[in-house]
Order: structure tokens, then C-alpha cells, then sequence
């Protein structure tokens, strides 16, 4: 068999925090079977976003070079800045980029590599090997590959049989796809005739008619990857994406990237659940995480059982992240006992520790602390008294819980149940506005808001402070 004419590298890197704990995964596919041919991942300790996912390119190009020294490559990466700048349409500025994109334009020669951005959700695997990285970092440990995933992981002499196995599996695929279609047809319908109706789905047990089912979609599965080559084997993307204009990296600079630029997937959309009441809410007492942790009131359990209804209604939300603070354990956990999800905690979604401001209102706060309290009104770097946080740090640990549960959920819809500060701070953040902007938002005990987060790094408000479900 002779080489394939080219091969694919996805990359990916991560940072937990940016910067913070990173790692890059990487996979080098065969471009007519899709088969995996290597996988690359390592965690590289505290660095950026972006140089994680340069690394993650090195690496999957050096896999590449190891296994067909003469082919051409063709990269896919969701990091639009790595694309744009290793493509040569825009420069390196970051003096810790500038030797690593050196570096990656070195492994092969000039015109053997070309560049395409994918939205993440088309980059599955190389974040996957990525966070499975980052993951192992934090055990302590470096990342290893599983049996199963390192298959293909071989010298090019020991590929060749098998990439011509399935090569010439994934034709048959293709000359009998429509006896693939009639046989899955014919055993769905059998399936769902002879299935008793209690019988799990997912029991992993196969009846004769199952096993055809079965059989006539992976047929189709093969089919399907080779209906996207070519004639001469260069692999088609599934779903096709405009070139960008060449004013795009000004859109980008100035933050239009969100709506001009192509299209960036489905986001990872964070709808925003402030508490219920407590009995320090009507009274506007200041209720932090420094002081007592109250429980819900009756009125708060209604409102979070309100939620929950209207959440469930429309049933869009697939996880559910909570502050570790009791008022927010109460809420989040009345939304997961309708939708049937566990709550995870994020600790980086508490709120603000007031310090000695802890349960006074504002007048009391004004009364006792007056210079303190103009400080902490004129200034987001300003502590409140006794030791409290700052709005400043309040957002960086804002931020970076934003930019874990983002990685984690990436395309995914996440119901966050947290606290005042911690909801302010994301749409600030999100629309860009100034720290003062934080005394001017108006936010109820069981509201809802939204903030979607796209794979250009951009983030869109779609919800603010919504209480029809109150009502």
C-alpha cells in the first residue's frame, strides 16, 4: 500500500486558570478511514491557553513525521489564533509564541501543511486527550495512552496491513451502503417488534436481529467516512465552513468575533441561578461566604421549586454545577431531584467573603465603617473590612472557574447555582464593562440569567436577571 497522500492532525491544549495547570492532546487519523494512527497528550505544568495548544500542534506534527516522513498534513485545530497565525494571515506578537510557531513550521517543509479551523465540538478527541492530561497533572502523574486508544500508535512498516484492511472495508462499505440501509431498516423494524416493552435499551445484550441492526450501522458508519474522500483519497470536512475575509482579524481584535466571524459551534451555555431567599434577604443584609451559611426560607424553598418547574418545562439544562454554600445546595438540588442530575460543586462559585460587614445592612456598614465603605464603593481592588475580598480577586476566582467548567462543558448547556457577585461578575466579564458596572445591575433571589461561551473565546448575554417564573 502506498502512503496516504495526507494525513490529518487534530490538536488541542487547555489551561485550567490561563495560566494555570495545562496540557495538549493530539491525534494524527488516517484520512479515508478516520482511523487513529497515534495520540499525543502530556502535561506540560502551569502555562497558558495558548501555548498549551501550540505544543498540542508540535506534538501531533512530530507524530505525523514519525509515522509518514513524506506526506502532507493537513492540521484542524479550534484555536482560530494558532490557525490564523501558523497559516501566516496574522503575526506573532507573544514573545513565548513566536519559538514555538517557529518550531512547528521546522518539522515539515514549507507548502506540506495546511490549516484549518474546526469549531470545538469538531475537535472531540484532542481535547479529550487534553483534559485526560491535564487530569493525570493533577494526580500527580504524566498521561499514558489506553490500550484501546493506542492501537494504531506503531511505526508506519506495521500500519500499512491495516490501513489497507480498512481501506478496503470502508469501499465494501461504500459498494453495498444500500444493502446496509435495507438491513437496518429490516432489523429495527424486527427489533422493535420481537423487544419486550420493559426490556432496557442499553442491557448490552444482542439478539440475532439486534447483531444485523448493529452490523448494518457500522456498514453504514464506514460508508459514511468514505462518501466524504475524494477521488484521489484528500478528506472532505462533514459540514463545510466559509472562508474568513480577510478584515477578520480586525473583527477579532475589536471583539466582533462572537456574531462576524464563521460559524463557532454550539457554545457552552451557562444559565445562572441566583439562590433562593434566606432570611438575610429581605432585610438586604450582606451574606457572603465569611459569615453564617443560612439555609433557605419557606419563601426561598417555594422560589427554588418555582425554578425548577420552569427549568424542567424546558428542558434544556444537562448539568448542574453549585457554590458549596447551603442556600445554593438547596437550590441546585430542588432543580436535580426534577431533571434527574447530580449537583457537582465548584468552589470558585461562592460568593464575596464581607469580612465584618457579614450580616449588617447597608446602613449599619455606613454607620460603622464609613471610610472603608467609600473605599469599597470607589475602588474593586478595596477589601471590605476585616479582611474580606476584594471585587478584583472575586473575579479572578470568578474567571477562573468560568474558563474550568468551559472546558469541561464545552458545547454543553450548564445550569450554575450561585450567589449575587459571582452572577454580576460573568455578564460583566462577558459584556466587558467596568468593575463599576457591578452596583448597577439589579439581580433576585431565584433569577435566572445566561451567558453563552463560543469556541473563539467570545461570550454572548442572552438572559438577565429573568423572574417570570416567580410571578
Amino acid at each position: 500500500m502506498t502512503m496516504p497522500r495526507e494525513l490529518i492532525v487534530e490538536a488541542d491544549g487547555g489551561s485550567r486558570g490561563n495560566p494555570g495547570p495545562a496540557g495538549y492532546g493530539a491525534v494524527v487519523l488516517d484520512p479515508a478511514t478516520g482511523a487513529t494512527l497515534a495520540e499525543r497528550a502530556e502535561f506540560i505544568g502551569v502555562a497558558t491557553n495558548n501555548v498549551a495548544e501550540y505544543k498540542g500542534l508540535v506534538a501531533g506534527l512530530r507524530a505525523a513525521l514519525d509515522l509518514f516522513p513524506d506526506a502532507a498534513v493537513h492540521v484542524r485545530m479550534d484555536s482560530k489564533l494558532v490557525v490564523e497565525q501558523m497559516s501566516g494571515r496574522w503575526k506573532i506578537k507573544h514573545p513565548d509564541m513566536k519559538p514555538l510557531a517557529a518550531e512547528a513550521g521546522r518539522i515539515f517543509p514549507p507548502g506540506r501543511v495546511r490549516y484549518e479551523w474546526i469549531p470545538r465540538e469538531r475537535n472531540k478527541h484532542a481535547d479529550r486527550l487534553a483534559n485526560e492530561a491535564m487530569d493525570a497533572g493533577r494526580r500527580g502523574e504524566q498521561w499514558s495512552p489506553a490500550a484501546s486508544s493506542a492501537v494504531f500508535d506503531r511505526p508506519a512498516a506495521d500500519l500499512t496491513a491495516d490501513l489497507a484492511a480498512a481501506r478496503k472495508a470502508a469501499g465494501d462499505a461504500t459498494a453495498g451502503a444500500a444493502r446496509a440501509r435495507a438491513a437496518l431498516s429490516g432489523a429495527t423494524a424486527a427489533t422493535t417488534a420481537g423487544r419486550p416493552a420493559a426490556a432496557p435499551a442499553d442491557d448490552g445484550l444482542f439478539t440475532p436481529d439486534e447483531a444485523l441492526a448493529a452490523q448494518a450501522r457500522a456498514s453504514l458508519a464506514a460508508a459514511a467516512t468514505v462518501d466524504r474522500t475524494t477521488a484521489t483519497g484528500d478528506f472532505e470536512a462533514e459540514a463545510a465552513h466559509p472562508e474568513t475575509p480577510a478584515a477578520a482579524p480586525a473583527a477579532e481584535a475589536s471583539g466582533a468575533r462572537g456574531w462576524a466571524g464563521p460559524d463557532m459551534g454550539a457554545p457552552a451555555t451557562f444559565v445562572l441561578l441566583r439562590h433562593g431567599e434566606t432570611a438575610l434577604t429581605p432585610e438586604k443584609r450582606f451574606s457572603g461566604s465569611g459569615g453564617a451559611d443560612p439555609e433557605l426560607s419557606p419563601a426561598g424553598l417555594r422560589q427554588a421549586e418555582a425554578a425548577a418547574a420552569a427549568l424542567a418545562a424546558r428542558g434544556t439544562v444537562q448539568e448542574i454545577v453549585s457554590s458549596p454554600l447551603t442556600r445554593c445546595l438547596q437550590t441546585a438540588q430542588a432543580v436535580a431531584t426534577r431533571l434527574g442530575l447530580e449537583v457537582r460543586v465548584d468552589n470558585g462559585l461562592r460568593e464575596t467573603d464581607f469580612g465584618a460587614w457579614e450580616g449588617l445592612t447597608f446602613a449599619e456598614v455606613r454607620e460603622r465603617y464609613p471610610d472603608d465603605l467609600d473605599a469599597w464603593l470607589a475602588s474593586s481592588k478595596a477589601e471590605p473590612t476585616g479582611g474580606g475580598e476584594s471585587f478584583a480577586t472575586v473575579a479572578r476566582r470568578v474567571a477562573a472557574a468560568r474558563d474550568r467548567l468551559t472546558a469541561v462543558y464545552a458545547g454543553r448547556t450548564v445550569l450554575l447555582v450561585t450567589h449575587v457577585t459571582p452572577v454580576k461578575t460573568l455578564i460583566r466579564l462577558a459584556l466587558g464593562a467596568p468593575p463599576e458596572s457591578l452596583f448597577r445591575m439589579e439581580l433576585s433571589a431565584a433569577s435566572f440569567s445566561a451567558v453563552a461561551y463560543y469556541a473563539d473565546g467570545n461570550a454572548s448575554v442572552r438572559l438577565l436577571n429573568d423572574t417570570s417564573h416567580l410571578r
